[in-house]
């Protein structure tokens, strides 16, 4: 087993060894690994191609990194791979694994079997790289506290007008509806309750006493507060008098997303950028912050402005970028867009001011209602930040089976009595 994931420190003062190493297939592994990697090793990710076959051959001479992620994917044996991997592999070096089986069984016989530290099935994305590979590569074994419980996920507009609570509906619905995963949508404007007015229910009564009341919370409470739009789907609103300020106690938000946590897998924050406390601390502690941006001028200003933002939550990655309404005539275009800011931007969602305008005025989500180009965005959108597939189709699932049966094949002819750092 490697230090890393028996809590052993890790050696990490040896000058001839490289921090963290990749040996990839293809470019789009490539560019997740640095982009979900990039904010938390002491340098730059080395990588290199030729998947594990080219770590097999290069550590046969070189010393070993510190992490080592190697790609399996296109390997008719991959278990037998990694156990010729592990031959050539110095002790506590913590070995990532990326691969194509999306197989529980494989998962487990690398990890349990092998000594594998962690291992992702492809396509990856940023998010999934940093929380996943994000504590090997500080040198750390993942917590408890950081796997268990719910993601909240916040979404913020740059400035007024940008869709951000369109597209947190919208995605808190692909969660609750299409990923059938329990979610909640929180309506972190206390005087509007436009995500409930939104997707036709009423807002609830408990959510001012909670912000208030902070000792009074408990998933109970944070569950009858909030309204059912489905059973995987509950919206959490208020509509308060407009010439009334709710007051807000201290750690309120921190309380009532632990509390939410324990209940839903997803929370799904609407949260508008303004100097209240509410707001500040639902973005500080947030795992995700989604920023939702319009192509004009202003909009890429404001987006610079907001991505100096601290986090509370070490390890955090950059926020994703959003660009709503892309070609509304006389915005901006994408590449004027990421010119300016000098960073890509993560999602796309085309103008569709029609779909978008009639789905409000029904109170239905403009996924529920067609539209494949927002359908796809969304889509993407809850892939980069909730690890899920696009569609979680039978295909997928199909083909995790087929694949998981030919691991458990192997796995019975494998090297899985060699773990990475024990067999020296």
């Amino acid at each position: 087993m490697d230090a890393v994931a028996s809590g052993t420190p890790v050696e990490i003062g040896r000058s001839d060894r490289a921090a963290a190493m990749a040996y990839v297939n293809d470019a789009a592994t490539e560019t997740a690994l640095r982009d979900g990697l990039s904010d938390l090793l002491p340098g730059p990710l080395e990588t290199r191609r030729g998947g594990i076959r080219a770590a097999i051959a290069a550590l046969q001479k070189l010393p070993s990194p510190r992490v080592l992620i190697v790609d399996v994917s296109g390997e008719e044996q991959p278990l037998t791979a990694l156990g010729n991997l592990s031959d050539v592999v110095e002790p506590h070096v913590s070995v990532l694994v990326v691969g194509e089986i999306d197989s529980v069984d494989f998962y487990r016989a690398v990890t349990r079997g092998l000594g594998v530290a962690e291992y992702l099935s492809r396509p990856l994305t940023r998010d999934t790289v940093a929380r996943h590979f994000g504590p090997f590569a500080l040198g750390e074994a993942p917590t408890a506290e950081a796997v268990l419980g719910g993601r909240l996920l916040t979404v913020t507009g740059v400035r007024g007008g940008a869709g951000a609570t369109t597209v947190a509906v919208n995605l808190a619905w692909h969660f609750g509806q299409t990923a059938r995963r329990h979610t909640v949508l929180f309506d972190a404007n206390l005087q509007t309750g436009t995500t409930a007015f939104l997707l036709n229910v009423r807002p609830g009564s408990g959510l001012r006493t909670a912000l208030e009341a902070p000792e009074r919370i408990d998933a109970l409470l944070a569950e009858r507060a909030a309204q059912p739009v489905s059973d995987r789907l509950h919206v959490l609103a208020a509509e308060e008098k407009l010439t009334v300020m709710p007051e807000y106690a201290t750690g309120a938000a921190s309380k009532l997303t632990d509390a939410l946590r324990r209940r839903y897998n997803f929370i799904i924050a609407d949260v508008p950028f303004a100097p209240v406390p509410l707001y500040r601390d639902l973005l500080e502690t947030a795992n995700q912050r989604i920023f939702v941006v319009d192509p004009s001028l202003a909009g890429v200003r404001d987006t610079l402005r907001m991505l100096a933002l601290p986090s509370a939550i070490e390890g955090v990655q950059r926020p994703v970028l959003v660009l709503n309404r892309a070609g509304r005539p006389g915005g901006l275009s994408r590449r004027q867009i990421e010119d300016a800011l000098r960073t890509k931007l993560d999602v796309v969602i085309p103008d569709l001011p029609r779909l978008v305008g009639n789905a409000a005025t029904l109170g239905q989500p403009a996924v529920a209602r067609g539209g494949g180009a927002f359908r796809a965005a969304i889509a993407d959108l809850a892939r980069q930040v909730g690890f899920t597939r696009l569609l979680d189709s039978d295909l997928a699932g199909k083909s995790g089976s087929a694949n998981g049966a030919a691991a458990s094949g192997e796995a019975k002819t494998g090297h899985l009595w060699w773990p990475f750092g024990a067999k020296k």
